[in-house]
């Protein structure tokens, strides 16, 4: 019988859980979808694959799960980044500190969420819920917008959303390799500034 670490049993669950999604997470950012597998998660934390089918039912169920985590965290992390406060509360100033905020998501470990998704098959139900998600991490530049009385709020919000993927990828390790002007912008304190200025100018 394996060997409770912690108060109850339930704890103890909840305990392998993180620990399984923790372990999830670095091999998708080390290794892709690819390398994911209930196995090899259940292995870098030193638990039997038996074991790790009791939280995770294949890959996708761990992506599902990953997104689950990740993307209330980050929407959490957009909506007090917008949120008015500080001596320049304007809405060009908020609108930055979610620009940055949502660029701060490239080089975190979850980001190889997208790619992930992109190339696993997820079942429909997991789409419409991963559609969901990625609404909710728009959503606090839609209600500052809609505050501020511009007018279709959700649509210049998913517009502007483009804006931020687009820098996003000129961020990625591999960006240089895929950009017909390396030099240009290579700098990605300049890559940040260009656009977040474009994402400003874009929604005042």
């Amino acid at each position: 019988m394996p060997r409770i670490s912690a108060a109850t049993v339930a704890d103890h669950r909840a305990n392998q859980h993180a620990a399984l999604l923790e372990a999830a997470r670095e091999i998708l950012a080390a290794e892709g979808v690819h390398g994911l597998t209930p196995a090899a998660v259940g292995a870098r934390i030193g638990l039997a694959r038996s074991s790790v089918y009791r939280y995770f039912s294949s890959t996708a169920d761990i992506l599902a799960q990953l997104v689950e985590d990740a993307f209330p965290r980050w929407s959490a992390r957009l909506r007090a980044a917008i949120a008015p406060a500080g001596p320049d509360a304007s809405l060009p100033a908020r609108i930055r500190a979610y620009g940055r905020a949502a660029l701060d998501f490239v080089g975190s470990p979850d980001y190889a969420l997208i790619p992930a998704l992109q190339a696993i098959g997820l079942p429909g139900e997991c789409r419409v819920r991963v559609d969901e998600l990625h609404g909710e991490l728009i959503a606090p530049l839609a209600d500052a917008l809609r505050e501020a009385g511009a007018d279709h709020p959700a649509l210049r919000a998913e517009l502007a959303w483009g804006v931020v993927r687009a820098g996003a990828r000129r961020l990625m390790p591999d960006a240089a390799a895929h950009d017909p002007e390396p030099s240009a912008d290579a700098d990605p304190d300049d890559i940040i500034e260009i656009t977040l200025d474009v994402l400003a100018r874009a929604l005042r």
